[in-house]
């Protein structure tokens, strides 16, 4: 069952199953199971915006918050995509910038 899905700074619909939000949250990186709507946020209105470097179909959707920088990083696939992680990091990762504020 779809969580949420939305549509993205780039246009591409971006999904996280019920399923993977639990996993997400409780095993991989609990620090953001508060942050659900900043994480929503960071798809539709990122400060930046990059490519990965590995995969040329994973993004790297960047917002300051606070003094840490939200990462969600979404696989995107034809006009679709999905939430593969999220986190806080002091640094943006090096990788081609697609957009930017």
């Amino acid at each position: 069952m779809i969580k949420f899905q939305i549509e993205s700074k780039l246009e591409k619909k971006i999904r996280i199953t019920e399923d993977y939000w639990k996993i997400l949250i409780e095993i991989k990186h609990p620090s953001i199971a508060d942050y659900e709507e900043e994480i929503k946020n960071t798809l539709i209105n990122p400060d930046e915006i990059r490519r990965s470097r590995r995969d040329r179909d994973i993004y790297l959707y960047y917002q300051l918050i606070n003094k840490f920088h939200l990462c969600v990083i979404a696989k995107h696939l034809d006009g679709e995509g999905f939430i593969i992680t999220a986190y806080w990091t002091e640094k943006i990762k090096e990788g081609e910038i697609i957009w930017t504020k």
